[in-house]
């Protein structure tokens, strides 16, 4: 599979707080699924469908992600001639998107350097797998200016969303920013395909103008001047909106038949690669309807829960609905429910936490409880 496209990916999101989670580390190298970064799912979507070219704009907070990123060998991207290049992070940011006209001038210049025929720009909260190859082709067959992609969920996976109303031909007439009611069920999945050379054109009038802003949504609302079409997507979405949907998202992961729609579709997703022992369970043991990644270590209960690499749970422990991020020591005698902890955390002998599924308990990295 091969498209003439250069991939763009919005690394962070200031209208996205996942409180603790994405305090140390921009939204798209908060960890998800066991292994996994949330950025992998996208980037790892841009690599299957061929695309050779991937650009991550940074907002700050980038050094987890840049660590995470290297060269772009594990997605098969540390390449002589384009690959994988993370744009100079914009500081000083107080919302979504570049907020000095000197970004997005070099935004300018990378998009310049590149010589792909258009340009496939995404957020980095949603967690899909699919390719663009069909995006593409539609979007070309149509003879639109825009294409964006949206699925049905609506309003209920909560905000930020961005709702569509569309004519009869599948064009862009309104675009909603967290509607209280609403006729329209199309909600943005933040993806978008255009020539490049529109979007040449359309960042060096957003330079002219004084705009001090560049995203998905901020081209997206030239629905005005611009032929905007909109193309429904109908397979799996996993939407990361706040610690909630982060929450009830790695929840779902815990179902067989989300996990084959995510990972067993033929499409691999990528991740950077670590060199640990299997997983370790001891006699006093107990695992149900979990997932346990590698070098982790399990003298007590656990279930319902999803374990990343590394993590230790001690004898008489209990883990229940929780999801434990990296290089964790649970001690003895803890009582965990509803729990997320992130990396490097320590959970001292006979803790007790309990959290209510919609608002689950956050511990931060390396705090010691």
């Amino acid at each position: 599979m091969f498209i003439d496209a250069m991939g763009l990916i919005l690394a962070d999101n200031n209208k996205i707080s996942l409180g603790e989670l994405s305090k140390p580390r921009a939204l798209a190298a908060v960890p998800f699924g066991g292994r996994y970064r949330i950025i992998d799912y996208m980037l790892s979507d841009m690599v299957n469908s061929g695309i050779k070219s991937v650009g991550i704009l940074t907002l700050n907070k980038y050094k987890s992600l840049m660590d995470h990123l290297g060269t772009g060998a594990s997605w098969d991207l540390d390449r002589k001639t384009f690959g994988l290049h993370i744009l100079p992070p914009y500081v000083n940011s107080e919302a979504t998107g570049v907020e000095d006209a000197e970004e997005l001038a070099g935004i300018l210049d990378y998009v310049r350097s590149n010589r792909s025929a258009y340009a496939i720009i995404a957020n980095s909260n949603m967690i899909l797998n699919t390719t663009f190859n069909d995006f593409v082709e539609k979007h070309e067959q149509s003879g639109a200016d825009v294409s964006v992609m949206y699925n049905r969920d609506g309003t209920k996976y909560g905000i930020p969303n961005y709702i569509f109303d569309v004519d009869r031909k599948g064009y862009v007439k309104d675009m909603l920013f967290n509607p209280q009611k609403t006729t329209s069920n199309r909600c943005s999945l933040g993806i978008i395909v255009l020539r490049r050379e529109l979007l040449l054109d359309l960042i060096a009038e957003m330079i002219a103008r004084g705009e001090r802003s560049f995203g998905v949504h901020a081209i997206t609302k030239k629905y005005d001047t611009l032929r905007i079409r909109a193309h429904e997507y109908k397979g799996l979405v996993l939407r990361i909106n706040n610690v909630q949907t982060y929450f009830n998202s790695s929840m779902m992961l815990l179902d067989d038949k989300v996990r084959a729609d995510l990972f067993w579709k033929g499409m691999p997703i990528y991740t950077k690669v670590k060199d640990e022992a299997p997983a370790l369970y001891s006699d006093s043991s107990t695992v149900s309807n979990s997932i346990l990644s590698d070098g982790c270590r399990i003298m007590g209960s656990v279930t319902n829960s999803m374990l990343f690499r590394g993590v230790t749970i001690s004898k008489n422990s209990k883990i229940h609905n929780c999801v434990i991020m990296q290089d964790v020591h649970v001690s003895e005698n803890c009582e965990l429910e509803n729990v997320i902890l992130d990396k490097n955390s320590v959970i001292r002998p006979g803790i007790k936490l309990v959290g209510h599924r919609d608002f689950p308990v956050v511990i931060g990295k390396g705090a010691i409880v």
